[in-house]
């Protein structure tokens, strides 16, 4: 979807995160910044930081640190263009790699044939990248990437989540009358809470159930498995 003119804000602007949240290729981020590292710093990675719900920003700088390397803003571009070419390397099949979770299709479908409803994407990715897996597995047909909050903007999950209802209230012609984050973690659910948004946590990813619930979710699915629940949390 491409930005155009100003509509009716939506009545919900739902923002989904992407890995563990509706895909899974688990391990292929470690994978490209092994290779990246090697190649923009002549480095080995040693030191592999913590990738569930925090975004790229925050993963790169600790990264470059962790190695002894002063994460310039330089250095950190560099190290995102090679990423970025990695992960979308068309030699590189995301679906030999991962999955879509299950469900994720349906849900967003129905979500999109409900009318006033507006999704995006809230994700510690880079924007290439994020359209790129979500791309992979068809799940990007009812996204607008236009108005997305991605990880090249901040070390602060909040920051992005504050990024795509500006952005939406922009292209929409005024603020949403709900915003709702779906993620797998409680940096997501933190994120929403912080920009009083519905935090719906899903738990397939590292997180469990009571987890997620005592992060201070609204909701927390199993997964998403069960469309109409689902859309009962989300559209709450």
């Amino acid at each position: 979807m491409t930005t155009g003119a100003p509509e009716h804000p939506p009545d919900h602007l739902v923002l989904w995160d992407i890995d563990l949240t509706l895909v899974d290729l688990s391990g292929s981020g470690g994978d490209w910044y092994r290779q990246a590292l090697a190649t923009v710093a002549g480095v080995t990675l040693e030191r592999m930081p913590s990738f569930p719900g925090r975004t790229e920003l925050a993963i790169t700088t600790e990264l470059l640190t962790a190695h002894g390397i002063e994460p310039t803003r330089e250095l950190v571009e560099r190290l995102w263009r090679e990423l970025t070419a990695l992960a979308t390397d068309p030699a590189d099949d995301l679906r030999a790699r991962g999955t879509a979770l299950p469900g994720a299709a349906e849900v967003l479908a129905r979500l999109a044939g409900t009318g006033r409803v507006v999704q995006s994407l809230v994700t510690g990715n880079l924007p290439a990248i994020a359209h790129h897996k979500v791309s992979a597995f068809g799940l990007h047909t009812h996204l607008d990437f236009d108005i997305g909050g991605y990880g090249s903007l901040s070390e602060h999950r909040p920051d992005l989540v504050a990024e795509a209802v500006e952005l939406a209230g922009g292209k929409h012609g005024g603020a949403p009358e709900q915003v709702v984050v779906i993620g797998d973690t409680p940096h997501d659910v933190g994120a929403a809470l912080a920009c009083d948004a519905v935090a719906v946590a899903v738990a397939t990813g590292r997180h469990d159930v009571d987890e997620l619930s005592a992060s201070g979710a609204h909701a927390v699915l199993p997964d998403l498995s069960d469309t109409d629940a689902a859309l009962a949390a989300i559209l709450r």
